[in-house]
C-alpha cells in the first residue's frame, strides 16, 4: 500500500466519461460511473490533469485485462472504487470535496464540508498490477466471449460483409485518393504528428469519427467529413462545418435510432443519414472503401487483440468484421509513419542552388582572368 494521502478539489460528475472530460478542469475530482475503465478514457482523464477519480462502479471487474486503472495510478492519479452511485445525488458540479486515506490500507473517505458521504477502496499500483497480471493469465474467457459476439454479428449484420449498405452522394471525393479515418482512441495525437509528411504529400480525405474531429482540429487540420453519433465531438468542431468545408454524416442504426440527429438539428447544421449496423467507425471505413479510396489509414483505432478486449464492447465484433470487409487497403497509422518516405521539399533544392551560386562567385572572385572578364561584361551591359 502507498502512503497516507489526502486530495482536495472541486468535484465534476458525469456518467459518461468521454463527455465528462470535455468539461473537466485541471485539479478537479472526477466522479464517474464506468465499469472496466478503458485505456482511452484513462488517457483523456490524465490529459486534463484530473486530481482524483471516484468510480461508482468497478474500475476492473475481472473479466479481461483492461489498461485504464493502471495508466491512471501510474500517472499519480488517486483512483477509488465506490460501492454505489450515491455521490451523484449528494453532490453537484463545483462542490468542494476531500478524499482522505488516513493510513495505508485504510478505506478512502469522501468528505464534503466535513461530512462523510461515502467510503471506497483505493486502487494502488501494486494491487492494479497484480489484478492486470491475473486477468492476462485468464484471458481465455474474454476471448471466448469476443468470438461468440463476432459469430452473432456475422449472423445479424451480414451487410457489413456483403457490402449491402445504401450510401448517399457525398461532396467529399474519395476516388483514387488515400483516406485518413481518425477515431478518438489511444495515441491519436502522436500518430497524427508522425503522419504530417504523409498528409502534406498525399492530401488524403480526412474523416473524423465523433471525437476524432477535435483531434484533427488540435493538429491544425480540418476534417472533410465527420461521421458518428455526434456525442463526443465538441460543439466548436461541429459549428466549424458551417463554412461548407466539412460534411456531417449521422450514423442511423437498423432500429431507426439516429442519436446525433437531434443535436445537429438543434445547432441548425445540415447533415446526411447513413443507416448501417455496427459502430460509427465501421461506417466511416465503409464510406471510404465503397466510395473508391485506394488506401485507408486508421488513426486511434484498435489494431490488436488487447485493444479490442480493452474496449469491452459487443460492438467491437462488428469492427472486426468491417476490417475483414475492407481488406488489404486498410493500414494502421503506425505502419504508414514507419514505411513512408517524405518527398523532398523546396528547401533542400534551394540550399543546393544557393551553395552552387556561392561556389561560382568564389571561383570567379579568386581568378583574376575571370574577374576581369566579368567586369568587362558588366561594363558592356551598362553601356
Amino acid at each position: 500500500m502507498g502512503p497516507a494521502r489526502e486530495v482536495r478539489g472541486s468535484v465534476r460528475l458525469g456518467r459518461r466519461t468521454k463527455l465528462l472530460v470535455r468539461h473537466l478542469m485541471a485539479g478537479e475530482i472526477a466522479v464517474i460511473d464506468h465499469l472496466d475503465l478503458d485505456r482511452v478514457s484513462a488517457e483523456d482523464l490524465i490529459a486534463v490533469g484530473v486530481a482524483a477519480v471516484l468510480n461508482c462502479r468497478a474500475s476492473t471487474s475481472g473479466t479481461y485485462p483492461n489498461q485504464g486503472p493502471q495508466l491512471l495510478v501510474e500517472a499519480g492519479v488517486l483512483l477509488v472504487d465506490l460501492p454505489g452511485d450515491s455521490l451523484f445525488e449528494a453532490l453537484s458540479d463545483g462542490d468542494p470535496v476531500t478524499v482522505r486515506i488516513a493510513r495505508p490500507g485504510a478505506q478512502a473517505e469522501v468528505l464534503h464540508r466535513g461530512k462523510r458521504l461515502a467510503g471506497g477502496q483505493e486502487l494502488d499500483l501494486a494491487r492494479v498490477r497484480a489484478d492486470t497480471d491475473a486477468r492476462r493469465r485468464e484471458i481465455g474467457e474474454a476471448l471466448e466471449r469476443f468470438a461468440h459476439n463476432t459469430i452473432e454479428h456475422m449472423r445479424e449484420e451480414r451487410e457489413l460483409l456483403a457490402g449491402r449498405i445504401d450510401l448517399p452522394r457525398f461532396r467529399t471525393d474519395f476516388r483514387d485518393r488515400p483516406a485518413l479515418v481518425v477515431v478518438r482512441g489511444a495515441d491519436r495525437q502522436r500518430d497524427l504528428r508522425a503522419l504530417r509528411p504523409f498528409i502534406r504529400d498525399t492530401r488524403p480525405a480526412l474523416i473524423a469519427v465523433d471525437g476524432g474531429a477535435d483531434a484533427l482540429r488540435e493538429a491544425g487540420l480540418t476534417p472533410d467529413m465527420i461521421v458518428g453519433d455526434m456525442d463526443s465531438a465538441s460543439e466548436r468542431a461541429l459549428l466549424a462545418s458551417r463554412g461548407g468545408r466539412t460534411e456531417l454524416v449521422v450514423h442511423c442504426y437498423p432500429d431507426g435510432r439516429a442519436p446525433g440527429k437531434a443535436r445537429l438539428e438543434r445547432l441548425g447544421l445540415p447533415f446526411k443519414l447513413v443507416p448501417a449496423p455496427g459502430m460509427s467507425q465501421d461506417v466511416a471505413l465503409l464510406i471510404a472503401a465503397e466510395k473508391g479510396a485506394r488506401l485507408i489509414v486508421s488513426v486511434g483505432a484498435q489494431f490488436n487483440l488487447v485493444e479490442f478486449l480493452d474496449r469491452d464492447r459487443k460492438g467491437m465484433s462488428s469492427t472486426f468484421l468491417t476490417r475483414l470487409r475492407v481488406g488489404e487497403i486498410l493500414v494502421d497509422a503506425k505502419g504508414v509513419s514507419r514505411l513512408y518516405r517524405p518527398l523532398p521539399g523546396l528547401a533542400p533544392l534551394l540550399v543546393v542552388v544557393l551553395a552552387g551560386l556561392a561556389a561560382m562567385v568564389a571561383i570567379v572572385w579568386s581568378t583574376p582572368l575571370l574577374r576581369d572578364l566579368l567586369e568587362l561584361i558588366w561594363l558592356k551591359l551598362g553601356l
